[in-house]
């Protein structure tokens, strides 16, 4: 089971990866991070992708289409799996992180478009994010 920097090298591992970091959405903080950002401040990187991450995780039209309104109890985990930002020369790639406490953090990887794998890099996120340890 990986921690934090063992988490992030791993996704700086796959094709076309130029940064990661694992980000408290809530805070906006970066709980570690690898290699480059795009803004050239990991930071403040963390505190933008936080407002992304938070404004899907708590808007209803994300959230509320994907469990039995009559058994809210019934769902369990962060109510979004992952977002997907393309732009002309990447993809910034955010996996939610399901949590023993209260489930706030997200791993952000940041690809090359012309060389990274974008299913690839959701699949292994999905898998680290499963085997983080956090704590």
């Amino acid at each position: 089971m990986p921690g934090i920097d063992e988490c992030l090298m791993e996704a700086m591992a796959l094709p076309g990866a130029r940064g990661a970091s694992l980000v408290d959405w809530t805070s906006g903080l970066a709980l570690g991070t690898a290699g480059d950002s795009p803004t050239g401040d990991h930071e403040a990187t963390a505190a933008e992708t936080a407002e992304l991450a938070r404004a899907a995780a708590e808007f209803d039209s994300f959230t509320t289409a994907d469990h039995d309104a009559a058994d809210p109890a019934a769902y369990e985990g962060p109510p979004v799996e992952d977002l997907i930002v393309s732009t002309r020369a990447g993809y910034h790639v955010l996996r939610f992180v399901e949590t023993s406490f209260d489930s706030s953090v997200f791993l952000h990887l940041w690809l090359d478009r012309h060389t990274g794998n974008l299913a690839l890099a959701r699949l292994r996120l999905r898998d680290l994010a499963e085997r983080l340890v956090l704590g």
